[in-house]
C-alpha cells in the first residue's frame, strides 16, 4: 500500500532542503579567495625571476621560493576540490557528464570522498612547509622543527583514521546488516543450467559466494530496465563444471564493489560455459546494490550507436550512458565488426574509461581482439583491461552437455 505524504511535512521538507542554496555565495567567495591566491602566486613568481636575474638568488632562496609556489598550487588545488566537490555534494548537481575535463572524482563524491581528500591534500600541504623548514634548517629554531614535525604527524594520523573510518568501517557496518546466510534463489533456474544446480561432492561450498545485498524499493524496477534475457543468480551457477575457474574471483566480483571501483569484468570462454549467466548475475547483483545497469548483446550495442552516429547524436548517446553505472556487452566477436563498427566501440570504450563499469563476455581471449576489431583492438583492450578482472572459463558446452545426455537416455 502506497504511504500518504502529510503535505504539511513534505512542504516543510522542501521549504528546509531548499536552504541550501544559502551556502551557494559561500563557495563563489572561496572562488574570490582563489584568486588571491593566483595573484600571490605570480607576485611570489616574479620576485623569484627578479632574484635570479639580478644574481641576488642562492640556491637555498630559489628552492625556498619553488616550495612557496608549490604551497600556493596546492593550497589553491584543495580550494577547488572544496568549490567543485562541496558544491556538487552539499548544494546542487553540476552536470559535467560527458564533459573531456570531468574530474575522475566528480562522478562518485560524496561527503566521505569529500573529508578524504581534503586530508590528503592537507597532508601534503604539510609535508612542503615541512620540507621548508628542513631546506632553511640554519634559521629554523629546534623548537619550531619539532613542533612542525609533531603536526605533521598528526595530521598524518588524522587523515590515516578518517580513511579508515570512511571505507572499511561503513563497509563492515553494511555487512552486520546484510543476512549472515546466503540468500535463497529468487526463481527457479532456467532449463539452460537447471540440471547442475542440485550439490554435488566435487562442487564449491555456496558460501564462497557472498550473500546478495540488501535491496532497495526501487531494485526490482532497475532489474527490469536493464534488459536481462532472463534473470540470473550467482547460487544458481554450477562452479564445478567448468574445468578451469577462478572461485575467488567469483566471490568478489559478487560484492559488486567493482562498480563502485569504475573497473571492468571480461569473461572469456567456449560457448555455453556460463559466461552470459554470471555478466547477469552480477548485473543484477550491481541493480540490487543500487546502480542501474543496462545490457545488451553486441550486435545490439552496434546498432544502437550506429543509429545514433547516423542521427548525429553520438556524443551525446555516450553521455546519456553515463547514468548506467554498468553496461554489459555479451557475446563478443560472435558477429563480424567492420572498421566503422569497431570504432564505435572504441569509442564506448574510451568513454567509460575509469568513469564507469563495462562487462564483457567473449569467446576469445584479448589477445585475439585484433580478428574481431581489426586496428582498433590494441587500443581498445588497452583501456579494457586496465581496471579489469579477466575471468576465464574452460570446459564443455551446457547445451551440449544437456543434449548428448538427452541423445543417450
Amino acid at each position: 500500500m502506497a504511504q500518504v505524504q502529510n503535505p504539511t511535512t513534505t512542504t516543510l521538507g522542501y521549504a528546509l532542503f531548499a536552504t541550501r542554496w544559502l551556502q551557494a555565495p559561500l563557495y563563489f567567495g572561496l572562488v574570490a579567495a582563489q584568486g588571491v591566491y593566483v595573484y600571490k602566486f605570480f607576485k611570489e613568481l616574479w620576485t623569484l625571476i627578479l632574484m635570479c636575474v639580478t644574481g641576488h638568488a642562492t640556491e637555498t632562496y630559489v628552492m625556498l621560493a619553488v616550495l612557496k609556489l608549490v604551497d600556493v598550487v596546492m593550497i589553491a588545488n584543495l580550494l577547488i576540490m572544496v568549490i567543485v566537490g562541496g558544491y556538487e555534494t552539499f548544494v546542487s548537481r553540476i552536470g559535467l557528464q560527458g564533459h573531456r575535463d570531468q574530474p575522475e572524482w566528480l562522478s562518485h563524491v560524496n561527503s566521505n570522498v569529500l573529508k578524504v581528500k581534503l586530508a590528503t591534500a592537507i597532508v601534503g600541504i604539510s609535508s612542503v612547509h615541512l620540507l621548508q623548514m628542513f631546506v632553511d634548517v640554519h634559521h629554523t629554531s629546534r623548537h619550531a622543527l619539532l613542533w612542525g614535525t609533531v603536526i605533521h604527524m598528526a595530521f598524518i594520523a588524522s587523515a590515516a583514521i578518517l580513511a579508515y573510518m570512511s571505507g572499511p568501517m561503513v563497509a563492515h557496518t553494511d555487512r552486520g546488516h546484510a543476512d549472515p546466510s546466503p540468500a535463497a534463489p529468487a526463481q527457479a533456474p532456467d532449463h539452460g543450467s537447471r540440471q547442475h544446480t542440485e550439490p554435488e561432492s566435487g562442487r564449491a561450498p555456496a558460501a564462497a559466494i557472498p550473500p546478495q545485498p540488501d535491496p532497495d524499493a526501487d531494485a526490482e524496477a532497475r532489474i527490469r530496465a536493464a534488459g536481462f534475457p532472463a534473470r540470473k543468480v550467482l547460487e544458481e551457477f554450477d562452479q564445478r563444471h567448468p574445468r578451469g575457474f577462478d572461485r575467488e574471483a567469483l566471490a568478489r566480483l559478487g560484492k559488486a564493489d567493482f562498480v563502485d571501483a569504475r573497473r571492468n569484468v571480461v569473461f572469456v570462454g567456449p560457448p555455453g560455459t556460463g559466461k552470459t549467466h554470471l555478466a547477469v548475475a552480477l548485473g543484477v547483483r550491481a541493480c540490487q546494490a543500487g546502480h542501474r545497469v543496462l545490457f545488451a548483446t553486441a550486435a545490439e550495442w552496434a546498432a544502437r550507436l550506429s543509429d545514433a552516429r547516423a542521427a548525429g547524436r553520438l556524443d551525446a548517446e555516450l553521455a546519456a550512458l553515463d547514468d548506467h553505472p554498468l553496461l554489459i556487452v555479451d557475446e563478443v566477436g560472435y558477429t563480424p565488426c567492420d572498421a566503422a563498427t569497431a570504432g564505435l566501440f572504441f569509442q564506448l570504450v574510451a568513454h567509460r574509461y575509469e568513469r564507469a563499469s563495462l562487462i564483457l563476455t567473449s569467446d576469445r581471449p584479448l589477445g585475439r581482439w585484433d580478428e574481431v576489431f581489426g586496428p582498433s583492438a590494441p587500443a581498445l583492450t588497452d583501456r579494457l583491461a586496465h581496471h579489469a578482472e579477466i575471468v576465464r572459463l574452460d570446459g564443455d558446452s551446457y547445451r551440449t552437455r544437456r543434449a548428448t545426455s538427452a541423445w543417450a537416455d
